[in-house]
This record gives C-alpha cells, structure tokens and sequence, in this order.
C-alpha cells in the first residue's frame, strides 16, 4: 500500500515501457482504496468503485499495444464526485438517500470526454449531500449515502465541500486525479485544505449537461489533481463545447493543450494584485500567503497591493437568490429527464427527506432545499434583479474593473483558511474563503498548495478575466516548482 503519488506521465512512462499495464494501476488503486478508504483511517472519500474498471482497463492495455495511446490520459483512472452521470453500473446520487440507486441513462458530456481520451471512470467520491445544498449549517462532506469524509492531514479535521471526497481522495492517492464541481468554493476549497490543486473553470468551458445541478449560472466541473500538470491534462480533456449545453458555444474557441502552456518562467514581467480582504482572517494562513508572495516576487511577478474588488461582499444575498431559485428548477428538470429515478422533483426529495429524516437527517435539516422549494421561478422579477446584480458586482465593478485599472494579469489571494474540527450538530466553522468574486463572476480560479499551519494545508489563489485558464494554469505551474509546498498526508487523528 505504499504511497507512490506519481503523476500522470510517470505512469504513462511505466506504461509505455512496459513496466507497468493499466490494469495493474486500476488494481494499485482499488487496492488503496479498500486499505486506506474502507480501512486503515476510514476516510470516506469514495462511495463506490466501477466494478468494470479492470475489464476497461484491459482493453485499453490491448489497444496500446494494436495502436498505441489515445494520449496522455490512456489508462489513467480517474475518480468522478457522484453528481457526475455515467452511463454504466455506477450509481449518481448526489450523496442523497432519495436518489440511492438511480443510474444515469447516459454519461454526462464530460465524462464521455474523458473516456475518449482513454481515462478509466475507477469510481464515485462522496460529497456534501445534494453539493452543500440541503442545509444552512451543514458538515461540509457528509452524506446520508457515505457519511462523513474524513481529512486526511488530520483525520478529526472537515474536508471542505462539496467536493471533499474528490480532494482526499487525491490527496490521499486514491487515483491519479479526480474531477469536482463547484457552485461558490467547492472546488477550491476542499483542494485548499486537502493540499492538492484544483481548477474552476470559466462557466461554459466544461458541458455542465448530465450534472446534477445547484445553480446554473455558477455550476462547473474541474479537475482536482496533485500537480498543476495533471490538472491541465485532466481539463484539456473535459473542456470544449456541447450541443446539449449553450453555454459552452465558445467552448471549443477557447479551449487548449494547457500542459503546453505550462512554463516554469512563466510570472516574469506577471502583475498580479493582492486582494487584501480575503486576507485577515487566519495569522497562520496569512503568514503562508505573504511567503508565496515574496516566492511570486522572485520568480520575476510584479505585486500590485491593496486591490478593491468594489462591493464584492454585497453580492452574498443576491447569489443566495439566485441559488435558490436555480436549485429548485435545475432540480425539477434534471428529474424530469430520468423517468427512472426514484424521486421527480424537489418536491418529492423534501418529501422523501422528511419521511426518512432518522437516517437523512441525523444532524441537520434541509431548509436550503425548503426555501429554494418556495421560490417563484426564473421569470421572478425579483431573482432576474439578483441576477443582473451578481453579475454587474462580481463582473463589472469587480474583477473587470480590478484586472483593467490596475493593469492586471491576475489577482491572488489565499484560497482560505486551515480546515476546521468537524462538528455534525453545529455545522462548519468556515472562517473565510476567496471563492466568491470568481464563482459568481463565472471565471476561473486556480488553486495551488502554498504552504501548513500546524500541518494542515493552504492553498494560493489565482484567478482572473474568462477563459485565461491558460495563463492562471502557467503562474500555478511555475510557483508550484519553485515553492514545492505539497507534502503527502500522513493521516494523524488530531494535529499535534
């Protein structure tokens, strides 16, 4: 069970050498995940494995030696959060009880992506239950499906949400890289406090069709990997456009080879500017972000301070208007498309929830799901005001503003705060995070590791204008070398 960590292309060296097959990688894998997930530290990351990994595997192993490799994602398996739909025996249930069972009639857009590239699906992560949006005082990483996942770095400790199972499980080399979703934080979050990278996409560079949704002018998908070269070799794959997904109609315009554009001289001449009230929040993650900083200033970045994203934190109420009048009809039309799902509404999860509440609600309740349930619908006057005002705040008096007064190439800031005690009865203790003004905006955001405090990890932001993920991917790329700031996880029970 020894914790080999290695990237994509040193297991695309292995394979291609013929020291390795794909199957003895999906069967290493599978292997961690029985010891370290089931046992050993019973870190919950993941709810189910493809019991057809091997077989897939395997053809693929045939195929490399016929015709050689797809490309760099040949054989490599990848873990997916169960809001992701695949069109196989695995189930998608967005961690809920109500949907326990459901398979997809079909993969999502993305996953379909990823297995053209020659990627093996190895299985499903847990998640916080519905994507963090049942509750108000949730624990981020708990389902009524999977439990609660653990952190890896401190076995007491939250591992953010919502995509907590792909972060540890990455972190804890479960699989080669993982992709999750996020709404506002739930990429960058859980890859923060699980030491591994993580990338949100500009909204409509990745299909957000057969996703189980939250809010649709936020939702994406990204890849959460060890390195920022798995991460642009898992979005290479996943990005382009989808009939299904109008969104993504500039998709395939903007979309690259970003390994290409990693460059280890990548931030001289970069200026990138501080977002100082993300800062404050934590002396020990402050103290990391001021040494990534000086680390950006040596590898030739030119450090703007002091940068006002406006009022960006006015934005809070109208982003909760909006998720929750797009939670109840993302909701309604995802169930309306699978006649076979055990629930077709919000409605009948609130229902369902209420009737099973001993084992749906042990801790917390579901009033997120009641209030969006209450909402009027999309031609509310009252949430297309919301809606113009997240977009107008995060967009034109926020980033845009910022990147073009300031002549900016990007902004940063520390991604959040250490990961906290879980606590099921009273919720998260969150103390900050700088995931907002990309999330609503619907740009991209890059987090790569920085640094500990007290042995839990922290993460450095980057983001910026739409579809620059090349560019944030390259600064990520050459920080990360210069800095070498991931340490794997030795899975104590408490921080000493």
């Amino acid at each position: 069970m020894e914790q080999t960590e290695r990237s994509i292309a040193q297991w695309q060296e292995l394979m291609e050498t013929g020291a390795v097959s794909a199957v003895e990688i999906v069967e290493h894998y599978l292997a961690r995940i029985d010891a370290i997930d089931r046992g050993g530290p019973t870190l919950r990351s993941v709810l189910e494995v493809n019991p057809d990994a091997v077989a897939i595997a395997a053809e693929l192993d045939d195929e490399r030696r016929r015709s050689g490799p797809r490309g760099p994602l040949h054989g490599i398996p990848v873990l997916l959060k169960d809001n992701i739909d695949t069109g196989d025996r695995l189930t998608t249930t967005a961690g809920s009880l109500a949907l326990e069972g459901h398979r997809a009639p079909r993969d999502a857009f993305l996953v379909a992506r990823l297995r053209a590239a020659g990627a093996v699906i190895l299985g499903k992560t847990n998640l916080s239950e519905w994507a963090n949006a049942r509750s108000t005082r949730s624990s981020s990483g708990w389902s009524s499906r999977g439990g609660q996942t653990r952190n890896p770095y401190a076995l007491d400790r939250n591992p953010c949400g919502s995509s907590s199972g792909s972060g540890v499980a990455v972190a804890a080399d479960l699989a080669a890289a993982a992709v999750g979703t996020e709404t506002d934080g739930s990429i960058v979050c859980p890859a923060s406090v699980n030491g591994v990278v993580g990338v949100k996409p500009t909204l409509g560079l990745v299909s957000r069709a057969g996703i189980i949704p939250v809010a649709g002018s936020q939702d994406t998908a990204g890849p959460m990997a060890r390195t920022v070269a798995d991460a642009a070799i898992l979005l290479s794959a996943m990005a382009g456009a989808d009939p299904d997904d109008a969104a993504t109609g500039g998709a395939d315009a903007h979309a690259a080879d970003y390994r290409a554009l990693l460059d280890g001289n990548a931030l001289g001449g970069a200026r990138l500017g501080v977002v100082r009230s993300c800062c404050g929040r934590h002396e020990g993650a402050d103290a990391v972000f001021e040494r990534a900083v000086e680390t950006l200033r040596e590898l030739g970045a030119e450090i703007v301070d002091g940068v006002d994203l406006g009022g960006i934190a006015a934005v809070r109420e109208h982003e909760m208007r909006v998720m929750r009048a797009e939670l109840k009809a993302g909701i309604d039309a995802y169930l309306r498309e699978r006649p076979d799902a055990p629930v077709r509404s919000l409605a009948d999860v609130i229902a369902f929830n209420a009737r099973h509440a001993d084992r749906v609600m042990p801790f917390f309740r579901q009033e997120f799901l009641e209030m969006a349930q209450a909402e009027a619908g999309l031609d509310d006057p009252v949430y297309l005001e919301s809606l113009a005002a997240c977009r107008r705040i995060a967009r034109d008096e926020g980033i845009d503003l910022a990147l073009r007064e300031q002549r900016l190439d990007a902004l940063i800031a520390p991604t959040g705060t250490p990961a906290w005690v879980t606590d099921p009865i009273d919720g998260d203790r969150l103390l900050g995070l700088c995931s907002s003004p990309a999330a609503v905006a619907g740009y991209p955001h890059v987090t790569v590791p920085a640094g500990f405090v007290h042995g839990l990890p922290v993460g450095l932001s980057l983001f910026a204008g739409p579809y620059q993920e090349g560019r944030l991917l390259a600064y990520a790329h050459a920080f990360e070398q210069a800095a070498d700031a991931r340490r794997p996880p030795t899975f104590p029970e408490r921080v000493v």
